[in-house]
């Protein structure tokens, strides 16, 4: 999941080189903290959040195989 975020990330920003996804592992759950610059961050979340409710939809679709639920949080 994590090269996914990653991946959807960098093709949204300005800055790619500053886009930087960090997993942290639970017992049930993974949560993805996504780090980008800070005058990339409205891109990230996109108008009322739907870029950003589009990126936790993409993900948590494509973690279903693994049998994990996986969370996206987007850090300033």
């Amino acid at each position: 999941m994590k090269p996914l975020l990653e991946y959807l990330a960098k093709a949204l920003v300005d800055n790619p080189s500053e886009v930087e996804v960090t997993l942290v592992e639970g017992e049930k759950s993974i949560v993805l903290e996504l780090r980008v610059s800070k005058s990339d961050m409205g891109k990230i979340i996109g108008k009322q959040g739907r870029i950003a409710q589009a990126l936790r939809t993409i993900v948590k679709a494509a973690s279903v195989r693994d049998g994990k639920k996986v969370l996206v949080e987007i850090i300033e």
